[in-house]
């Protein structure tokens, strides 16, 4: 996500940060490239104008043509001016009032509505222990109640029985009901959708909004709505009223204007994220984290709630200890496999750190895919425990052996080997150079190869 963005973006600070001194001349072509940057990413053009405008009026003044470190200075008020642009500060749904509170999930057909309904209840019952009734108001689209139920069983929630022939406010009546005679926490309606704004779509909700009186009210919506995400976000603001909005598949190759676009114009808070397709990921929109990724500063503070999430504290300190004494073997390296596919992939995990500009190339070129890391587990699960702690066993019989046991080639094995030996000589570098110091000389030739 921001990918292009973010580097387009890069180039205009690495220029700016070049130069000794900045004139207002460099400031004006920075904000040009800035603003050709943000049209190209699908951000509308009135939020790119009055955005624009806003770094303008700070950017151009003494105390950035003057300031010792002026192009960091820019940078700094662009980052600013990106938080303030994608809300300021972290917003969580609202569900304070008396039980049930009832949660509106809207949004056109394809958006992810439903999976995403069961997504905020699968948080809701994890996190908080709440208790969720999810209720499809689909009547539209064929088995969209059916698909709710089981993806309520997932979740470990219940869905409301279906009844034949009820219509959506009759089924949200009969939500509401049930919810107040099984104590229910939360109540979340999945409404229909339709594959474009229509009269009869928008009449339907409100119908259902003004008898239910929802607590949060929240637009789902593809990141990969592109122009169209502003004319989505403003007809389901000024006719049902929003209170937040969810950006579904925020994990894909996107340009992100929706992300930048839809909070500009509805004024409503971007609350959470569809990080993927699993029931767990839907992450907190943080205006502050997401304007340090477009700029290139990573995301270390979601990168380590994520690592504490996932990772066994024992195992790790285990592992910390194994390879500081040059101890690293493949079954370790089927450790850390493990673990990152939990995290959320190779190239999910990269984007959070800094500086991964700089070795943007090598990652774009060894074509990152979780699928190799799914290949590669078969390869070393296939290995005996004897093979994966001594590599040196591994002749042209056993070779043969482990890629017809795991489905691959043994061009694949020879791959794996060859990663795991230049991790070990990566390892030994970060250990003399620093962390820092390493990220800024780039990866051994070869390591990301497939």
């Amino acid at each position: 996500m921001f990918d292009t963005l973010s580097s387009r973006l890069g180039n205009v600070f690495d220029r700016l940060k070049r130069r000794g001194a900045l004139s207002a001349a460099d400031v004006e072509a920075a904000l040009r490239d800035i603003r050709v940057a943000l049209l190209e990413a699908d951000v509308a053009l009135p939020v790119v104008k009055d955005f624009i405008a806003a770094i303008k009026d700070r950017a151009v003044g003494h105390e950035v043509l003057r300031s010792v470190t002026p192009g960091q200075m820019v940078v700094k008020i662009v980052n600013d001016q990106l938080i303030e642009l994608l809300g300021g500060q972290t917003v969580d749904l609202t569900l304070t009032a008396a039980p049930p509170q009832v949660v509106l999930m809207v949004g056109l057909q394809g958006s992810g509505k439903t999976t995403t309904s069961a997504k905020i209840a699968y948080r809701l019952r994890s996190r908080e222990r709440k208790k969720v009734l999810l209720a499809s108001l689909d009547v539209q689209r064929p088995a969209a109640q059916e698909q709710l139920a089981v993806l309520a069983e997932q979740a470990q929630v219940t869905s409301l029985p279906i009844v034949l022939g009820q219509q959506p406010v009759q089924i949200a009546d009969r939500a509401l009901d049930t919810a107040r005679r099984e104590g229910v926490d939360v109540v979340i309606l999945d409404t229909a959708g339709r594959l474009h704004i229509d009269d009869s779509l928008m009449l339907e909700l409100a119908a259902v909004r003004d008898r239910i009186r929802p607590h949060e009210t929240l637009l789902v919506a593809d990141a990969l709505t592109g122009q169209d995400a502003v004319t989505l976000a403003r007809a389901f603001h000024e006719r049902i009223g929003l209170t937040g909005i969810v950006l579904t598949r925020m994990d894909g190759d996107a340009r992100g204007g929706a992300a930048l676009s839809m909070r500009a114009v509805t004024g409503q808070p971007i609350k959470l994220v569809g990080m993927g397709e699993k029931l767990e990921a839907l992450e907190p929109f943080h205006p502050d984290r997401v304007a340090s990724r477009i700029l290139g500063m990573g995301d270390v503070v979601s990168l380590v709630e994520k690592v504490a999430e996932t990772v066994d504290k024992e195992e790790a300190e285990k592992l910390a200890a194994k390879m500081n004494k040059g101890q690293f073997d493949l079954d370790d390296l089927a450790t850390q496999l493990q673990q990152m596919r939990k995290m959320g992939g190779m190239s999910g995990l990269l984007g959070m750190l800094p500086g991964i500009g700089k070795i943007k190339q090598q990652i774009a070129d060894a074509k990152l895919d979780d699928r190799v890391i799914t290949r590669q587990l078969a390869i070393l699960s296939s290995m005996t425990r004897q093979e994966r702690r001594n590599p040196q066993l591994l002749h042209a019989s056993r070779k043969r052996r482990i890629a017809k046991g795991s489905g691959t080639d043994v061009q694949d094995l020879n791959r794996l080997l060859k990663q795991y030996q230049q991790m070990q000589t990566m390892m030994k570098r970060v250990k003399k150079m620093g962390h820092k110091n390493f990220l800024s000389r780039g990866l051994p030739p070869g390591l990301l190869q497939r």
